[in-house]
């Protein structure tokens, strides 16, 4: 999934990085519950979470400062290479005496991604040229290559990556404020693969400005066990399946104490692959598929009648997915209260309830009145055959994503509060 061009709350956090090791191992230097010193073995990098969630890294010889989304749901990391009008964060490879262009021939030059539906081929100068889409319609040329990249105090060379130098986004406020992209699936080339880390974890606060993302294996006394469920693995390759993305099996959603009156098989990939659930950091909001969407949407607004006013505009559907937006005084202190969704996975559990059920949509107001709009969405209208978990429902949940044991973890967590126990000050 592409990074979301959409999301406009200002949210300052923090990478740790612990130092890297062999995937084969599970830990090295664990977090312990104290306040982390500063030292040579962990560094402390700004992260923000304004139009999407970025972390700041330095790249090259000598070291450029870069700005990369965090996406779960691509693979290949790139970087602005070329300055352009609309572009003011850029990588110039040409001051870099680390920086290396893949040639055509290359093994790698070869490798089949989810992200690149279009293969790697040679440009004119015989280097591997690649083109990455998004589902958001967005694209981005240039050239595979290599670099020294920085993780903690230590360079890490030979990182393969996307020089991109043409097709940007639209979005000339958001390419001004990121360098580039960093692609966290399990395929081969992305950074947490080529990293070695056996697993990485983040919690995004949805009270105030503040969270940690940590990479590499770490136990806190103070977080609650994480409830894990099992990523799902299909090894023949589907048309509509994306064996890479980090995929869980949604069994079922809950309204209030309402368990939606669905078959399990509405929840299921059927014999193309279709019917995924990925979690997606690089998606804002929470997508489902048609039949499924239509039963929550239905029972939401039965135990919201006579709380929520129905904002009745056929012709107004947020970002072209949500068609359910509602009418609250622009005075009122806080959101009523509202029924809470769960999401049912197997062994685990998301609950979505309070302000993140209803997302104000900015600059939309209709007398006395703000436009709110219910932060799930349906996939069918943005041609997405699969459910997509995205950022805004797993603030304040610890995630965690194991590798070794292909499992993922939730925890309900202040992410506020945790930054500061893991000793990040904002």
């Amino acid at each position: 999934m592409a990074a979301s061009h959409y999301f406009l709350l200002r949210l300052t956090i923090f990478l740790l990085f612990l130092p890297c090791f062999p995937s084969k191992q599970t830990l090295i230097f664990p977090l312990k519950t104290q306040t982390l010193p500063h030292s040579s073995s962990t560094n402390k990098l700004s992260f923000r979470h304004n139009v999407s969630l970025t972390v700041s890294l330095r790249v090259g010889s000598p070291p450029q400062d870069v700005t990369m989304v965090l996406d779960t749901g691509s693979e290949l990391s790139w970087l602005h290479c070329k300055k352009t009008t609309n572009v003011n964060s850029v990588f110039n490879p040409l001051s870099s005496s680390s920086y290396s262009p893949v040639p055509c021939n290359s093994p790698v030059c070869k490798t089949r991604t989810r992200d690149l539906p279009v293969p790697a081929s040679c440009d004119a100068r015989n280097l591997c040229h690649v083109a990455i889409s998004y589902a958001d319609s967005t694209s981005i040329e240039g050239n595979l290559a290599t670099e020294k990249i920085f993780v903690g105090s230590s360079p890490r060379p030979g990182f393969f990556f996307g020089c991109m130098d043409s097709g940007f986004s639209s979005n000339s406020q958001e390419d001004s404020r990121t360098t580039g992209l960093m692609g966290m699936n399990r395929g081969s080339l992305s950074f947490i693969t080529q990293m070695g880390f056996p697993k990485f974890s983040y919690c995004i606060s949805g009270f105030d400005s503040s969270g940690v993302l940590l990479l590499g294996d770490a136990s806190f006394s103070w977080l609650k066990p994480l409830k894990y469920t099992p990523m799902v693995r299909i090894s023949d390759p589907l048309p509509y399946f994306d064996r890479v993305a980090y995929t869980i099996q949604l069994e079922g959603i809950r309204v209030g104490s309402k368990l939606l009156n669905l078959p399990k098989s509405a929840f299921i990939p059927d014999h193309t692959g279709a019917g995924q659930t990925m979690i997606d950091s690089g998606t804002q909001f929470t997508f489902l598929l048609g039949p499924v969407y239509s039963a929550l949407k239905n029972e939401f607004m039965q135990q919201t009648k006579g709380i929520l006013r129905v904002f009745d505009d056929p012709n107004f559907v947020f970002q072209g997915a949500m068609d359910v937006c509602y009418l609250v005084e622009s005075t009122r202190p806080s959101l009523p209260q509202l029924p809470t969704v769960s999401l049912l996975f197997s062994g685990a559990e998301m609950s979505v309830s309070g302000q993140r059920l209803l997302y104000r949509v900015p600059g939309m107001v209709r007398g006395r009145d703000s436009v709110y709009c219910f932060t799930f969405g349906n996939s069918d209208l943005l041609g997405i055959e699969a459910f997509v978990i995205g950022h805004h429902h797993q603030q304040n949940v610890w995630m965690e994503f194991d590798l070794v044991n292909s499992r993922v973890g939730f925890a309900e967590v202040r992410c506020d509060l945790a930054s500061q126990r893991v000793g990040l000050v904002v």
